[in-house]
């Protein structure tokens, strides 16, 4: 919010509000830059920062875990370890379908609180790794305070199609995390 201020020195202090703003949305915006993987739920392609990627595995036995949320589809064993999967059509509220032989497990990194826990999320297919550059991405559009749109970085324009890029560290609130901690244990 800019204060008016009448004369000379307060019109420059304005101006020097308003440039620093423009410098930290430059910068948001600029370190969202980089290589995305890109995946499709339903007819919508999404991107995660590659860097949060562990891998890609196929759709393998899931133990469901009881009373975990709809979302939880339960739990995989990898290679020893056990792995919580999270199926991101139901977490979108978007309709399920059955799984195909492109619905894939991506392995991510997430981080809450300093600590970081593996988890797997369901999607339809793994499109690709793109490379976004920085005036490929635009904010996310405001929808009005009744919508939370805090898990979205941003959206990538890439050849004449939007990529909705997802933060996963917020695809998940606290009480999710804290519920797949205590899965993992």
């Amino acid at each position: 919010m800019l204060n008016l201020i009448d004369g000379q020195e307060g019109e420059t202090k304005t101006m020097k509000n308003l440039e620093q703003q423009e410098n930290k949305v430059a910068e948001a915006v600029g370190a969202k830059a980089g290589k995305y993987l890109t995946f499709r739920l339903a007819s919508e392609e999404y991107g995660l920062e590659i860097l949060k990627v562990r891998e890609i595995i196929g759709v393998m036995d899931i133990t469901h875990v009881p009373r975990t949320p709809e979302y939880i589809r339960g739990v995989i064993n990898l290679r020893g370890k056990v792995i919580p999967v999270l199926d991101l059509r139901t977490k979108f509220n978007m309709e399920t379908t059955e799984n195909t032989d492109e619905t894939c497990i991506v392995v991510v990194d997430t981080s809450s609180d300093g600590d970081t826990i593996q988890m797997g999320i369901l999607v339809d297919a793994v499109s690709e790794v793109l490379d976004i550059q920085e005036s490929q991405i635009e904010d996310p559009p405001a929808f009005g305070t009744s919508v939370d749109t805090k898990f979205i970085l941003g959206m990538g324009k890439v050849n004449n199609e939007v990529k909705i890029l997802l933060d996963i560290d917020e695809v998940l609130t606290a009480g999710d995390i804290t519920l797949l901690e205590n899965m993992t244990e």
